[in-house]
């Protein structure tokens, strides 16, 4: 579990192809590595992952298939900036809000606009995961817990303080950025509660979906 606080912006030293997934080489930066084990876990852009090898700058990590494919990961380069966190131990101040680290979706930054000292950023989400997104609720962006300050269908607005600008990697998000999402654990909990004893029935699918109608080009 992380809060969402960054404590360091670290960069991508090395990316590895390794038999169809990939070997993350990372520069900490000022993350303090004096306590970290291997087997521990690091959030990268919002990526829980496990330390495999501990160097003197920083550490690598292994990346399965399924994080490449739900992630940002595989459009980075070697020199990327990297938001970084270690988990949460119970001495740790929740700052932010309570994060698994899981990735829910992909988002994209639609609008980008200074206001006074702050900047306010337009991201749209997945359409499967707005339902999950509430006005004043936080949502995970690259790991960074955020308020949300206004919501329309599956877009919604952030306003970042100047102290967030700085201490992450968002001051460097311009129109057309793909970024990770991780909605309110609080949320998908509760959506689950509330099936009842229809949660332990299979999902079944009508095989005839939008998205199966705009992949085999019938709808754009």
């Amino acid at each position: 579990m992380f809060t969402g606080i960054i404590q360091a912006v670290g960069t991508l030293a090395r990316i590895e192809p390794r038999g169809g997934d990939y070997r993350l080489t990372i520069n900490a930066a000022k993350l303090a590595m004096n306590n970290v084990n291997l087997g521990d876990s690091i959030a990268v852009n919002g990526i829980c992952l496990t330390v495999i090898e501990l160097m003197e700058q920083g550490f690598a990590a292994d990346v399965s298939r399924e994080t490449i494919a739900l992630s940002t990961l595989a459009s980075l380069t070697s020199g990327s900036r990297l938001n970084l966190e270690k988990a949460l131990t119970l001495s740790t101040p929740l700052g932010g809000h309570l994060v698994s680290g899981h990735v829910d979706g992909i988002g994209s930054i639609i609008e980008r606009s200074e206001d006074a000292r702050s900047i306010r950023f337009c991201i749209e989400a997945p359409s499967e995961l707005a339902r999950y997104i509430a006005h004043k609720g936080s949502i995970t962006i690259d790991g960074t817990s955020l308020t949300v300050n206004s919501i329309n269908g599956a877009q919604f607005e952030l306003n970042i303080v100047p102290h967030t600008l700085s201490e992450t990697i968002m001051d460097e998000y311009q129109v057309g950025r793909k970024v990770n999402l991780e909605v309110d654990l609080i949320a998908r909990y509760l959506e689950r509660l509330l099936l009842g004893d229809k949660a332990a029935e299979p999902t079944r699918s009508s095989g005839v979906t939008e998205n199966f109608l705009a992949q085999h080009g019938f709808i754009r």
